[in-house]
């Protein structure tokens, strides 16, 4: 009998048994990724509030307000982009993933130079959440010294 015939259903067994076992690699129900059988990991994006008013301003402040939020899903949560209706808002974000359970925040800046009266500006929020779009709101009273 020559070396192949001989070796050759051995090697077959081997090869199989080694195949099995990787997708057994996880015994705590979980892949390699950390998802749960089923869990479509998905981020769900929840502000502690989603507006917030500055009150009466003098023309000319920068004032900011942070916004909270949490990953309420099961999956990473990662902001891809925070827009404004108006270059005299400055939205900043951290652009690391959020894990399940974890906070961030979204810090924005008002610049009043130039504006007078009732303000309402808005910043749209743009993730991978199971709600992709959600829109903040910043209002305030800009008042200039000749009111």
């Amino acid at each position: 009998m020559n070396f192949k015939k001989k070796y050759l259903p051995i090697l077959l067994i081997i090869s199989a048994l080694i195949t099995a076992n990787c997708g057994n690699a996880h015994k705590n129900g979980t892949s390699a990724a950390g998802i749960q059988p089923g869990d479509t990991g998905a981020a769900v994006i929840i502000f502690r509030e989603y507006e917030h008013h500055f009150g009466k301003v003098a023309e000319g402040e920068k004032i900011g307000y942070v916004f909270t939020f949490e990953n309420k899903g099961t999956g990473n949560l990662v902001i891809a982009a925070a827009t404004t209706s108006c270059g005299c808002t400055v939205p900043k974000y951290d652009a690391k993933p959020v894990p399940s359970g974890g906070s961030g925040i979204i810090e924005v800046v008002f610049d009043t130079s130039g504006r007078n009266g009732m303000q309402t500006k808005t910043i749209s929020v743009k993730s991978n959440a199971s709600i992709p779009v959600v829109l903040l709101k910043i209002t305030a009273e800009v008042v200039t010294n000749n009111n």
